[in-house]
């Protein structure tokens, strides 16, 4: 069973960054794709960002030139960097992974992010 353990969420104010980490309990070079997810109260989750073992990406458009998602094998992490924050990125940001092509075997915990105006 994989395990995914997020951190790195917390409070920021609009245009700050905020970097959120998911280290997997296996190698993450066996897990072709890896991914953040995110919540906000009332709204269905989405996918905000994926990156594949060949390092292909995949950003929502709404975090498109904001957000980067990045994969250390060598630490079986991966980062998503959160720049130029703003209150519509609040929300519960969710770690996956999965061997297809959609980030979705696997999921952590979740780690709230919180951006005040």
């Amino acid at each position: 069973q994989v395990q995914l353990v997020e951190s790195g969420g917390g409070l920021v104010q609009a245009g700050g960054s905020l970097r959120l980490s998911c280290t997997a309990s296996v190698s993450i070079f066996s897990l072709n794709v890896m991914g953040w997810y995110r919540q906000a109260p009332g709204k269905q989750r989405e996918l905000v960002a994926a990156r594949t073992r060949s390092s292909m990406t995949n950003y929502a458009h709404s975090v498109s030139g904001r957000f980067t998602i990045v994969r250390d094998n060598a630490k079986n992490t991966v980062y998503l960097q959160m720049n130029n924050l703003n209150p519509e990125d609040t929300a519960v940001y969710y770690c996956a992974a999965g061997g297809g092509r959609v980030p979705d075997d696997y999921w952590g915990q979740g780690t709230q992010v919180t951006v005040s105006s």
